[in-house]
């Protein structure tokens, strides 16, 4: 891989219970995924289709979406808005047996506009394990007025992780401004972080940071490392996250390079040893069996 391994060898293989990418996709069709896939299907964990879009598509479409997206070996889910109108409409089991017929291998469940009591949320979960899906729970609200605390968010994931969810997702909407960890810039609220972090201790690779925004993206990673579980990507931008993870990109290769000469790892002055690598091998498109 360019002899670039040191870099991409940071990263956790798939399938990787952190570390993980998750896209989401707002309405691309089969063509325009296939091509991403073509080029950032290893770097993907997660697609999500985002709120209620799913609902919307024709269903042959969406079939042939979660079909292409499985055999890459994606675990795909819809968004938890159209979970949320489902249970408005009392039709929480139905929903679980349709996503499963359709294809989806998971189900976000949410309550960022609607209020589900602890009981009613617990068998949320139990009822999309049951219908053998793989339950992702979201905390948070999408409202900015109505934003918990950072022990609340903490609390409600620990629960949610004791009651049966596989990942808990950590709501900042699409636009990252405003919501959760991310203040009305989109800047990250450092200690309302690591306080979150702090309750969930080793739990905390359980969490999926939503983070739309580059910056959000490279203050995660700088803050927990490559193998951050990072969430709410554009997915034609899971390439460009995967070289942020990687050190590939001035966020991170900075740090990199300034640690690597601290640590007398690299001196800029020193020229590279004549026996390095050789024009065939800088070539070689092999990655790391690290990688």
């Amino acid at each position: 891989m360019l002899g670039l391994d040191a870099a991409i060898d940071r990263r956790l293989q798939r399938p990787r219970q952190r570390g993980i990418t998750m896209v989401i996709d707002t309405g691309l069709g089969q063509i325009a995924t296939a091509d991403i896939l073509e080029i950032a299907a290893p770097h993907v964990d997660h697609w999500k289709f985002a709120f209620g879009t799913s609902a919307l598509m024709p269903v042959q479409v969406l079939r042939r979406k979660l079909e292409l997206l499985a055999a890459h070996g994606l675990l795909t889910y819809p968004g938890g808005t159209l979970l949320e109108a489902a249970i408005v409409q009392q039709h929480c089991r139905v929903y679980m047996r349709r996503a499963r017929e359709l294809g989806f291998r998971a189900v976000e469940i949410s309550d960022g506009t609607i209020d589900l009591p602890a009981d009613r949320r617990r068998r949320v979960i139990d009822c999309a394990r049951d219908a053998g899906l793989v339950a992702i729970t979201e905390v948070g609200k999408k409202d900015p007025t109505r934003q918990p605390e950072a022990g609340e968010l903490a609390e409600q994931a620990l629960k949610d992780l004791e009651w049966g969810a596989e990942w808990v997702i950590v709501e900042a909407r699409e636009s990252g401004r405003g919501i959760g960890i991310y203040d009305d810039a989109g800047a990250l609220k450092g200690g309302f972080l690591e306080e979150i972090a702090g309750l969930l201790g080793d739990c905390t690779d359980r969490l999926i940071w939503e983070a739309p925004q580059k910056d959000q993206q490279a203050a995660l990673v700088r803050r927990f490392g490559a193998n951050v579980s990072l969430g709410n990507v554009t997915a034609r931008e899971a390439l460009a996250l995967e070289a942020l993870r990687s050190g590939l990109r001035y966020e991170t290769l900075s740090r990199i390079a300034a640690c690597e000469r601290a640590t007398g790892q690299w001196d800029p002055a020193v020229p590279e040893a004549l026996d390095g690598p050789s024009a065939d091998a800088v070539a070689q498109p092999e990655v790391s069996s690290h990688g």
